[in-house]
């Protein structure tokens, strides 16, 4: 039987990667009074953090070595699987007992791999992709999808409801990436309504403004029409969430769908534009920049 995590102030966590999202879900564990243990490829995004007393490692396997719950949230699979399985990553080197918690969207497959080795030396390993954005994020109300063990899952709860609002256990390993897969299916082809919409009211003449006040709480409504719309409307595509993590994102939806011999034409044509976007120059802005496209059109 699992133990669960200690209080606060016995717990040692290690947050991995804190840039746009995971800085702000560090800043809620170190605020809920948990000892924080950051690392980060680049030292300055972690800067604010260790400011505010958190202790910078120079490696994940140093910091893996001391803490008790290690958290990541990085960027593409093959990061994931380095930090992870590689020879001097955290399953090689975490305490014996510890809990690692994968944060990041990646692969099922990758998250069952790490599961099975991290139980090989009796470590927990859970994946627990979120959704939410920089919002949902800097607010502490991200959805968090969790795969894995559910003594697990309820032993490390108290660090998810630092982060979280929406807290779900999805099933084995694997089955939170599976679940986020789900929700990126989902938002890329809204967004694509999102953005064909108002791009329609403003090349008709219509107040795009007064616009969003008739539709985004009609049937018409979403999370990205209410909270990306009016960055659109300003111009404003600043990432909350970047354009080259979404066709990431998508090409594992992609992947996966076709293993399982699935259609998802949706998808593929939200992937294809989002692709044009990138090649002229879009990847580091937010994925509300897909209006633009539609501008130009």
């Amino acid at each position: 039987m699992t133990q669960s995590v200690k209080s606060p102030e016995e717990t040692k966590v290690g947050f991995i990667g804190t840039g746009v999202m995971g800085k702000s879900m560090a800043g809620h564990i170190q605020r809920a009074g948990y000892a924080l243990h950051v690392y980060t490829r680049t030292a300055a995004k972690a800067e604010e953090l260790v400011n505010q007393g958190a202790v910078w490692h120079e490696t994940p396997a140093a910091l893996a070595a001391v803490c008790d719950v290690i958290i990541t949230m990085v960027g593409y699979p093959k990061d994931v699987e380095e930090i992870y399985l590689g020879e001097n990553g955290l399953v090689a080197h975490a305490k014996p007992g510890s809990y690692l918690i994968d944060m990041t969207t990646s692969s099922p497959l990758l998250a069952a791999r790490i599961s099975e080795a991290a139980a090989a030396r009796g470590l927990h390993a859970l994946d627990a992709p979120v959704s939410g954005g920089d919002i949902g994020a800097r607010d502490g109300r991200l959805s968090i999808m969790v795969g894995g063990d559910a003594d697990a899952f309820e032993a490390v709860r108290p660090l998810f409801e630092q982060m979280g609002t929406n807290i779900v256990l999805q099933g084995k390993p694997g089955a939170g990436q599976h679940t986020k897969m789900c929700n990126q299916i989902a938002i890329a082809s809204g967004m694509m309504g999102v953005c064909e919409a108002l791009a329609y009211a403003k090349t008709s003449g219509l107040d795009a403004e007064n616009v969003l006040k008739s539709i985004a709480t009609g049937a018409a409504g979403s999370w990205s029409l209410s909270n990306l719309g009016p960055r659109m409307i300003k111009g404003d595509y600043e990432p909350g969430f970047y354009v080259k993590h979404f066709i990431k994102d998508m090409g594992i939806a992609l992947e996966s769908a076709q293993a399982m011999g699935m259609k998802t034409p949706g998808l593929a044509l939200a992937e294809s534009l989002y692709q044009e976007i990138s090649k002229n120059g879009m990847d580091e802005k937010g994925t509300q920049v897909l209006y633009t496209y539609y501008l130009q059109a």
